[in-house]
């Protein structure tokens, strides 16, 4: 198999590229560093395409193996020919090359096998033949039966022989492959209560769609309604248009024995294929779902963990609860935790403690100068919402508060990663300081917690839990590299996501920095097991502040240093410069000269010199700073003050199949159905919206006893 070109004709990519690409793979190179730092040899792949390309090559290669190891069995039986040779070579998916080997794979005892070993074999071969036109079926059966093998009479005979046929039709490659075709084409979903009892799978006690095109988050609504027991769910396949491809595929007219196979025609459907199809069918849908889900979590996570920092601010984190009381925790501007502390002011009533919380918070925030309140949006969260709020025009000028999502603040503050973090706070306090550092900084503190823990998916505890975790660490490792790792501050768990690190470098680097300090990029070379490899695919994305070397601090590679130098040079700039932002006109500098012959004369590949031109003028440039600002809120919202037709601003929380649920400011988000987000058309949210994005949305509906908002993003009209 040409690897090579199945991933040029695909990706639409040059074969060198594509070829390099694979190499670099090969070599050990890590993808953030191959997007980065390889684009020469990859055409500026970004990683995204990068990662499919990798999934790509993974799947063909593990198709080879599999073609290989069938090829070897079927030479093992000594059955192996040039007819299925070719049609193993040509088969380009697992489930075709299954078919393919299905006949010879080795089987339980069936009722075909039993019929074999009751001699009857060389009958089924004379009935299937249907050459047959003097002879009588008496005639072809009598020298079959006997008592003695088990076989008294015609009927017996007759019978055994067509479990052999049935079985042989359902086996044949070419007969799955279309049956398996029509079922996806013809075939409907049709799911019924199992359960006298309401539930959320209500909409599905009497439902029915067809296959072709029934929608990811359905797929997997159904399958964990019947997981649970209360849907009962068919795959209705087309029973007359399937016997119709066997009997296309076996049957010949004329012939004594015809009906016989006709018989064992509809026998296969009924018995053998149709079960094994439907079983086939479903998994191959909740597959496809699963990828979709994974799909819709990549693209929310990705927005939610490179969401806007809220920069600069010392923050009181509030971790919410009635009779415990919300824990409260002062960090200041870089995270480090200043005070920690519990309020008791969520319950009714009780307005002494409540006078006393509002003086020892007020206390807090004017001793720190807090300037930005973090609310978990979890239990209590609207009382903690309303008793902040009235404590905002008491505080510091500019002084706000945002609800932050709790989602996996529990599984981390429980953790032993927080428990190294924080060994003198109990986990009540490691989660309210976790939520403080969530709105300063998502990217630091939610690389901390399990990515199907955060929740922005879709059904993502119904998911492969391999596919999803290696398709979740991608998109975390590639949030990390994009913004890059300050490593005098990083945590393990920052680290362990820079490329080429991994969680045991990364306490190696922690416990290095702390007896030693890192001062360069190039101490990193002197840390425990980071070898020259590991180098050479992390020292990119780590950056030194306070490094003697200016370049230390921005995504310049090491292996650029001279080239950057040689570019400031011949632009007439010294290095001095980087650091006294006095390179304003440098693009424009480069630009008079010319960046293919600025390229030429100093040897650097375009798309590099582009790079380290963008890096010069921004040393250290935080991508995230480009994105819009997260809305701080300075007073509350009841769901009771919602009215439709109301005009708010909110944030996008979660983007699904069906719609996008949007903060606006009220403990329940609101709901944008996908026929709500765009005046034109779009086959998935996502199209239109990403997590964290800031939208102008109206209200439609409002379900108090539901607790459920339904907003539209389209303008009322006038």
């Amino acid at each position: 198999m040409d690897m090579s070109s199945i991933l040029c004709r695909e990706f639409s990519l040059q074969p060198i590229h594509c070829q390099n690409v694979i190499a670099l793979i090969d070599d050990g190179n890590t993808i953030p560093f191959i997007a980065r730092y390889r684009k020469e040899m990859t055409g500026s792949m970004d990683d995204q395409v990068l990662r499919e390309v990798y999934e790509r090559l993974t799947y063909l290669r593990n198709l080879e193996k599999r073609r290989m190891e069938i090829q070897g069995s079927l030479q093992d039986q000594d059955v192996l020919n040039d007819e299925l040779i070719a049609k193993l070579d040509a088969a380009v998916t697992l489930a075709e090359l299954e078919d393919i080997y299905r006949p010879y794979r080795p089987k339980r005892r069936t009722r075909a096998t039993i019929a074999k070993e009751k001699g009857l074999e060389p009958l089924s071969l004379l009935l299937l033949m249907q050459n047959e036109k003097q002879r009588t079926l008496e005639e072809l059966a009598a020298p079959f039966i006997s008592e003695e093998k088990g076989v008294a009479t015609l009927d017996e005979a007759l019978a055994g022989a067509r479990d052999i046929i049935a079985e042989q039709m359902s086996d044949d490659a070419d007969v799955r492959k279309a049956v398996r075709t029509l079922a996806n084409q013809r075939g409907v979903m049709q799911t019924g209560k199992a359960k006298q009892e309401d539930s959320v799978y209500a909409m599905y006690y009497d439902f029915k769609q067809d296959l072709r095109t029934l929608p990811g988050h359905r797929i997997l609504a159904i399958n964990r309604g019947e997981r649970e027991g209360f849907l009962k769910v068919n795959a209705i396949l087309d029973d007359t248009a399937s016997v119709t491809v066997l009997e296309r595929a076996f049957v010949r007219e004329g012939s004594v024995t015809t009906e016989q196979v006709r018989l064992a025609a509809e026998d296969a459907w009924q018995r053998l294929l149709c079960p094994s199809i439907e079983r086939e069918v479903r998994s191959e849908l909740t597959d496809r779902a699963s990828a979709a889900a994974v799909q819709v979590f990549r693209k929310n996570l990705h927005q939610l963990l490179m969401a806007p920092p809220v920069k600069g601010r010392v923050t009181l984190g509030v971790d919410p609860g009635f009779r415990t009381g919300c824990k409260l925790a002062v960090v200041d501007a870089y995270g480090k935790v200043l005070a920690t502390g519990v309020g008791h002011f969520t319950l009714p009533g009780q307005d002494a403690a409540k006078a006393r919380a509002k003086t020892e918070v007020l206390a807090l925030c004017r001793k720190f100068g807090v300037t930005a309140i973090a609310i978990g949006n979890g239990t209590a969260s609207r009382e903690a919402e309303q008793f902040i709020a009235a404590l905002i025009p008491e505080l510091p000028e500019g002084a706000a508060y945002m609800i932050v999502s709790e989602a996996g603040a529990s599984v981390y503050s429980a953790s032993k990663l927080a428990a190294e973090e924080f060994p003198q706070y109990d986990v009540s306090l490691r989660s309210a300081v976790s939520i403080a550092r969530r709105m300063q900084d998502p990217l630091a503190e939610l690389v901390k917690i399990d990515p199907k823990a955060i929740g922005v998916g879709q059904y993502q505890h119904d998911l492969k839990e391999s596919e999803l975790g290696e398709a979740l660490r991608g998109v975390v490792e590639g949030c990390v590299n994009s913004v890059g790792v300050e490593v005098s501050t990083a945590s393990a768990a920052l680290l362990s996501y820079v490329a080429g690190i991994g969680p045991a470098l990364a306490k190696n680097i922690i416990a290095y920095r702390e007896e030693n300090g890192i001062k360069t990029r190039a101490a990193l070379k002197k840390v425990p097991k980071l070898g020259p490899k590991a180098f050479e695919q992390c020292a990119g994305f780590i950056r030194v502040a306070d490094s003697s070397n200016v370049l230390d601090a921005t995504s310049v590679h090491p292996e650029s240093y001279d080239a950057a130098k040689a570019i400031l040079d011949a632009l007439g700039f010294a290095l001095s410069d980087v650091r006294a932002g006095k390179l304003a006109d440098l693009q424009t500098r480069a630009n008079a000269k010319g960046i293919k012959t600025l390229a030429a004369e100093l040897s650097i590949g375009e798309p590099t010199l582009r790079d380290i031109l963008r890096e010069l003028q921004k040393p250290g440039r935080d991508p995230r700073d480009d994105l819009p600002k997260p809305i701080l809120r300075t007073d509350v919202l009841d769901i009771k003050d919602i009215m439709p037709g109301m005009e708010l601003m909110g944030t996008v929380r979660n983007v699904i199949d069906f719609g996008a649920f949007v903060d606006i400011g009220v403990h329940q988000d609101g709901l944008v159905h996908i026929s709500r987000i765009s005046t034109r058309f779009i086959k998935h949210p996502s199209e239109a919206l990403k997590v964290g994005d800031v939208v102008k949305v109206w209200v439609v509906e409002v379900d108090i006893k539901k607790q459920r908002i339904a907003l539209t993003m389209l303008p009322p009209k006038a």
